[in-house]
């Protein structure tokens, strides 16, 4: 049997594991993984210009394509340069695969140039980690690799690679399966639990369904929305649940938490039998834990059992794939009839407090910005990336998500810089769908050099930048409770406002000639009226196969509302 290197193996792996999309940045210690892949052409290799976007892009290339995303960067810096990805797809419980290049094994712990712990340092914020110590273990640590990130809960893994390992000759063969001592992810579906559920949801008067990002990692959505209709429950989500069933369904309440719609929080708060699926009830969502659904009794279906009962007691719980419970469940659940009081208790909270900016004449709003997106891209297939702030939560309240739309955003770490690098990876994973990325104008410069990626990967994207030049959701938090004093967030600051001078310095990048100046299209706008004819021009720069972002210009004195005070309950909303 003829022996190859341990770089030959993983370039042989990563076809065995259908890995056609690569998303890696050169060092010296991946320089000869880089040769070997240079050598074969099933595994296209994607640059990014820093790690951080290329590890963004691979998460959102996975929760686009349900494959597993994949990374190579060299070790040291590259390697910590994946830390705040890594832990983006911990949180969101999405499937990667890292290899970080190591120094030689002998130098390890020597304080060697371009060496870290790497496996250390993301011991927290991964599924699983490993040094590969010997040329003969190779290839089983990739192949369970692949199989912990997409199974169970799905989420990262790191493998790094000291160089004389991948040197060093060894057996060319992969393994074909997995068995990993320990590691058993749940399958199936408890059926006792599943029909006491089933009992409690017939007996109830005030039932809920609380749909969270598992149904949408899941692809649930098409059974749940069955389930819902056969049950007639009205339903709320978390911001990650949104387009577990479409937003424009009768029984579709809203989105849940700080900044959910006041009738999907009333509707907790009021609700007797509370039924969760694919949520860890994290703080955003539940206020105050001790006051969060008072009145009810809690079923949680969860695919990782220390999800279940970690934040919030529950009454049944069910350890189970969301996909698997929900399609079990309609074995079981018979039609039920509608409960006309609790539907029309739920419609007169929507007709007191409607979710709705308030008007302010002819002023362009997010809420009008988003509705142009519903409306221009109406029948295209579309996949929305947000960054993390106040557009954010604009988004999660206005865009439409239904068959047609997916909606991707860092939800639980809430990383800014996500968006730009998402909609790439989740364009490279989806050619044929309209991508849009939204960002406010700082996360959006967070990560703008992928423009160049954008660029040279042809990739037709449109980018929404909510310009209010201030970093807008600490604004409001210091405008509503820290007696406007605003540290650190407005984006013009810098030596002329320290020497107090009255009018603040021009913006700056000009977002537009950026754009520009990389190869990509830039258009601004400042009036509502000129919204929808920017989008029609961004659509039609698509067959250009280039970027093209839009910069809307807005008041910063506009808020998120609802709001739940910090530390407060559901009950207790900000709301103008």
């Amino acid at each position: 049997m003829k022996k190859i290197s341990g770089n030959k193996l993983l370039v042989k792996a990563l076809k065995e594991e259908g890995v056609d999309i690569l998303f890696g940045y050169p060092g010296a210690c991946t320089i000869d993984i880089s040769d070997e892949i240079y050598k074969q052409d099933y595994t296209k290799v994607v640059l990014p210009r820093h790690e951080q976007a290329l590890v963004h892009a691979a998460d959102a290339y996975a929760r686009s394509t349900g494959k597993v995303g994949v990374c190579l960067v060299t070790s040291g810096p590259g390697a910590t340069n994946l830390v705040t990805g890594i832990a983006t797809a911990n949180y969101d419980s999405v499937p990667l695969v890292c290899f970080t290049g190591q120094v030689a094994r002998h130098l390890i712990g020597n304080d060697a140039f371009q060496e870290v712990d790497i496996v250390g340092i993301t011991r927290s914020i991964t599924k699983y980690g490993v040094t590969v110590r010997k040329r003969e273990d190779l290839g089983r640590i990739i192949k369970e690799a692949f199989y912990i990130a997409r199974s169970g809960r799905p989420g990262p893994v790191l493998v790094d690679l000291p160089k004389d390992v991948m040197a060093e000759l060894g057996s060319p063969n992969y393994p074909e399966t997995v068995n990993i001592r320990g590691y058993k992810p749940s399958t199936g579906v408890h059926i006792g639990q599943l029909k006491r559920a089933v009992k409690m949801l017939g007996k109830a008067k005030k039932p809920l369904f609380l749909a969270g990002g598992g149904v949408n990692i899941a692809g649930a959505n098409k059974a749940f929305t069955e389930l819902v209709e056969r049950t007639q429950i009205p339903v709320v989500t978390t911001i990650m649940g949104r387009g577990a069933i479409p937003t424009t369904h009768p029984l579709f309440i809203g989105n849940l938490g700080m900044h959910g719609a006041y009738a999907s929080n009333m509707a907790v708060e009021e609700c007797d039998l509370l039924f969760s699926i694919g949520t860890r009830f994290n703080d955003r969502i539940t206020g105050k834990l001790h006051a969060f659904a008072p009145k009810a009794t809690i079923v949680h279906i969860d695919i990782d059992t220390s999800s279940i009962s970690r934040n919030i007691q529950v009454d049944i719980p069910i350890v189970a794939d969301a996909k698997e419970a929900i399609e079990k469940l309609l074995e079981y659940v018979e039609p039920m009839e509608k409960k006309e009081s609790w539907v029309e208790q739920i419609e007169g909270w929507k007709e007191e407090h409607p979710l709705r900016m308030k008007p302010k004449g002819d002023q362009m709003q997010a809420q009008d910005i988003l509705e142009t997106i519903n409306e221009v891209f109406k029948e295209d297939d579309k996949i929305v990336v947000t960054d993390v702030g106040q557009h954010q939560m604009f988004t999660s309240q206005y865009l439409e998500v239904n068959e047609k739309t997916r909606l991707y955003m860092s939800g639980g770490l809430g990383t800014m810089g996500y968006g730009f690098p998402g909609a790439v990876g989740a364009q490279i994973g989806n050619p044929d769908s309209t991508v849009i990325a939204i960002s406010g104008d700082g996360g959006m410069q967070m990560n703008i050099q992928e423009f160049a990626t954008a660029v040279l990967e042809e990739l037709p994207l449109i980018l929404c930048v909510f310009n209010n030049t201030y970093l807008g959701m600490v604004r409001q938090w210091q405008k509503l409770f820290y007696g406007k004093r605003y540290s650190m967030t407005d984006l013009r600051a810098g030596a002329a406002t320290r020497r107090g001078e009255e009018h603040p310095p021009k913006y700056t990048p000009d977002f537009v000639k950026l754009a520009e100046s990389y190869g990509a299209k830039g258009i601004r706008v400042t009036e509502k009226s000129e919204m929808k004819a920017a989008f029609e021009q961004a659509k039609a720069n698509r067959a250009l196969k280039v970027p093209t972002l839009i910069e809307f210009m807005l008041d910063p004195e506009v808020q998120v509302y609802p709001m739940v005070r910090p530390g407060g309950t559901l009950e207790d909303l900000l709301m103008d």
